[in-house]
Parts: structure tokens; sequence; C-alpha cells
């Protein structure tokens, strides 16, 4: 019995803050200054601020992706890898969609993502190794990622002066993003727990469990936008 409650504390841990992330207020990025006011230097850290800010906190759907990457296989490596294949793809498309190469509509992408991070939630529940082939499917991933990412910066939009690296920057930022959550998620879980023998069964499962249903919920939601 003592088990059997420790369990359900242990799952509730992990499932109430991802829950939470649906009762957040839709936010949107904001430049609080004239562009053409600003050195190369402070818009570059101006970019970098947006790229990470996109991530966290604004970027909801992109946290549950990544927390997903991380919990199968939550050594740092691993995982350092999967986001270093997702970032050259998002990479790749969002400056195609900056520069009007690709003009993807925003209503297939987004459900696409959503769809995304159902898939890696299955594949958690569905699989206790991490496979090789996964490095191309999140690459594959980025790819439609980056055309979401290019859906928020065209809103911004880019300084004449310095596109390129202001571009840069965003990813730069983006980046930082994505790393700061895989390790807040290695010290806050996979440092402690990742070696347990209850580690699939009361943090993979049921954290991958709440995430499928979120993305679920965000797919079907997006499609009927």
């Amino acid at each position: 019995m003592r088990l059997l409650r420790c369990t359900r504390k242990s799952r509730r841990a992990v499932v109430l803050p991802l829950l939470f992330l649906l009762t957040l207020p839709a936010a949107a990025h904001v430049i609080d200054a004239d562009l053409s006011k600003l050195s190369r230097t402070e818009i570059f850290w101006t970019y970098i601020k947006l790229g990470f800010t996109h991530i966290l906190p604004l970027g909801f759907d992109h946290i549950l992706f990544i927390i997903s990457l991380y919990i199968l296989e939550p050594r740092l490596k691993p995982v350092l890898w999967q986001a270093t294949a997702f970032t050259v793809a998002h990479s790749i498309t969002l400056g195609l969609a900056m520069y009007g190469v690709i003009r993807p509509p925003g209503s297939v992408v987004e459900p696409i993502i959503a769809l995304s991070i159902l898939f890696v939630a299955l594949e958690n529940i569905l699989t206790t190794t991490l496979s090789p082939w996964r490095l191309a499917i999140v690459f594959g991933f980025g790819l439609i990622h980056g055309m979401g990412f290019a859906g928020a910066l065209t809103g911004l939009g880019l300084p004449q002066r310095d596109y390129a690296g202001s571009l840069i920057s965003f990813n730069v930022g983006v980046e930082l993003g994505q790393v700061t959550i895989i390790l807040l998620c290695w010290a806050l879980v996979g440092r402690w727990a990742a070696s347990r023998p209850w580690y699939r069964a009361r943090v993979v499962v049921p954290v991958s469990v709440v995430v499928g249903l979120v993305a679920a919920y965000w797919t079907v939601e997006r499609l009927l936008a």
C-alpha cells in the first residue's frame, strides 16, 4: 500500500506540471525597441532573447517535444545529439521561409507539429530503448518545427541592415532554450532517477501519456481552428 501511494505521488509530481501548461494564457512576442536605433550588437542580443523566449516560456509545444525526446534515454549525450539534429533541421526551413523560398501555411504546419509531439510520446510508451533511426525522425520533425518558428518570426520581422545576423541570433536563442530544458530535465529527474528500476514506470510512461493526450488535444484544436 505504501509503495502504491508513493507511485501515485510520483506520477502526480510529473503529470500536474504538464497539465498546467494547458492553463497558461497565450502570449506573444514583442519587440519593445526601435530596431533602427539599435547597434548590431544590441540587435544580436534582442533576437537571441526572442529565440530563447520562443521556447521558454512561450513555446509550450516545443517544451513538450524536448521533454519527450529526453525522457526515453535520459543521458545528456544522446539527447544533445537529437537536439543538434533538430536545430540543424529547423535552421534550414526557418531560413528558407524567412527568405521566401518556401511559404508553408500555418494551418498545415501547426497540426503537424502537434502530431510530431504525439508521435514521440507514443514511441516512448511503446519502446524501451532509443532506436538508431530516431535522429532521422527528429531531423524530419525539426524541418516542420522550423516552419512554425518562421510563423512567429515573420510577425516580428527582421531588420534589413542585419537580416542574416538577426536570423542566426534567433536560432541561437532557440538552441539555448532547448539546451536549458534538457539541463533542467537532467537536474530535476535524470541525474538522480534515471538509473532507478522504477524510472520507466513512474516517469517515462506517465509523462508520455500526458504529453500524448495534450498533443492529441492540440492536434484536434488546430485542425478545427
